[in-house]
């Protein structure tokens, strides 16, 4: 299929933007082919600049669970920007914002707001070492908390070695103060905490993985990782930037039961809009600047447009709880029949889904980690990722990302989605 205005805009977009895009996954690298440029959404539709429809998986990577141009959240954006789109001052937005999420979330006590969820783990990382008094860090192969130096980390040939930055532009230094364990894994956890005793400030992990495709904690994993940082003395960071207000109001901290030191949060709570925050107890978040030493700070931070479009959608899913089962119920169903007409083609497959997030991974083996992530097979998924877009069906551009389902979905999307996949041959 030829994406004519599309190919134009690459083309154009090369000559002034690195790669021709500002996010590299979007460059469809991983997946062969041109990206496709959009031109606008409503629902769970998206259109791209050659007029043709596609039903959205991706969903701006989760913040539009309740759908494109949601007339609410719209609505909320354009009043505030009539008032003007920044201050670089306080405004009651903030307020606002801060008390609905500290009220929904046990565990925290304080919320700092910033710009992305790169920014709200770096500061929570930092805070947690300036609270801590220590300098390492843990964090686990294959899951990504943006793209601040000491997340660009790779696993060294054991659970003991140093990472090597897998960046140019990172320094050694930074690599030598972040441990790498492996997702689902507490033995390598335990390990490494007893290897560097009175050392690690704080472990950060993706409760449910969401960046190397869907992958769901073991049982017992997370009362682990709780318990093993009780232990040590080390904080516990919670990255649920795509996980928070998504699989439940209260986040994977409701859903397991589990409960972090501190948690950051981003693409919902932004309905759409750049946003990211960073929250917990008291007592930690007490040692920010202004009121303590650990500086962090942002121009934008409380933007009041995305707070607008933030606390609108946070209160719709607040006074709304069905609209989590029935996400939840439709990602099972699709999960299901997807899995019954893959096993009827014979294509060897295991599928992931943890609320309204889910993963096709084309592997005869469950995906539990990072490794068995990378080891599924590529080409199979280049080639579903094709079929279903030259259908109308658009999916993250990478085996490695997680679909994401909309509450604007309808039962016949659900049917089109699996009628193309029943189409799909290896």
């Amino acid at each position: 299929m030829i994406y004519t205005e599309s190919i134009k805009l690459f083309d154009r977009a090369k000559k002034n933007i690195p790669g021709g895009v500002n996010s590299p996954v979007r460059a469809f690298k991983s997946v062969g082919g041109n990206p496709l440029f959009m031109k606008s959404a409503k629902g769970a539709y998206m259109y791209d600049v050659d007029g043709r429809q596609y039903i959205d998986f991706i969903n701006s990577w989760g913040p539009m669970i309740l759908g494109h141009a949601h007339p609410e959240v719209l609505e909320a954006i354009k009043k505030q920007a009539d008032d003007s789109t920044s201050f670089g001052a306080p405004t009651e937005w903030e307020v606002d914002m801060a008390e609905l999420i500290c009220s929904i979330i046990p565990s925290v006590d304080k919320v700092r707001m910033v710009n992305s969820g790169t920014e709200a783990c770096m500061s929570a990382v930092r805070l947690a070492r300036g609270f801590t008094g220590k300098d390492k860090i843990i964090k686990f192969a294959g899951c990504y908390h943006g793209h601040a130096d000491c997340f660009l980390i790779e696993a060294g040939s054991g659970a003991l070695t140093f990472g090597e930055p897998n960046s140019p532009g990172v320094p050694k230094a930074v690599a030598n103060d972040t441990l790498i364990a492996r997702y689902n894994d507490l033995e390598s956890v335990k390990a490494i905490m007893e290897a560097n005793s009175g050392k690690v400030a704080c472990l950060i992990v993706e409760p449910v993985a969401g960046n190397m495709g869907c992958i769901p904690p073991a049982e017992g994993f997370l009362e682990g990782l709780r318990s093993l940082c009780d232990q040590h003395n080390i904080l516990l960071i919670f990255d649920e930037v795509m996980t928070g207000f998504r699989l439940t109001i209260g986040g994977v901290q409701e859903l397991y039961n589990v409960q972090s030191d501190l948690v950051t949060y981003g693409k919902v709570i932004g309905g759409g809009l750049p946003v990211g925050a960073f929250g917990g107890r008291a007592e930690i978040m007490n040692h920010l600047a202004p009121d303590g030493p650990v500086y962090q700070a942002g121009t934008l931070s409380g933007n009041p447009v995305a707070m607008a479009a933030g606390f609108t959608t946070l209160t719709i899913l607040k006074n709304h709880p069905e609209i989590y089962t029935e996400l939840t119920k439709r990602a099972e169903y699709l999960a299901k029949e997807i899995q019954q007409i893959l096993e009827s083609k014979s294509i060897p497959h295991t599928i992931n889904q943890v609320g309204s997030m889910l993963s096709v991974h084309f592997s005869d083996h469950p995906v539990t980690d990072f490794n068995s992530a990378k080891n599924a097979a590529g080409e199979t998924f280049n080639k579903f990722f094709h079929h279903l877009l030259e259908n109308g069906i658009y999916l993250p551009p990478s085996a490695y990302e997680t679909w994401f389902l909309t509450d604007a979905l309808v039962d016949s999307d659900l049917e089109k989605v699996l009628e193309v996949v029943g189409s799909f041959e290896v």
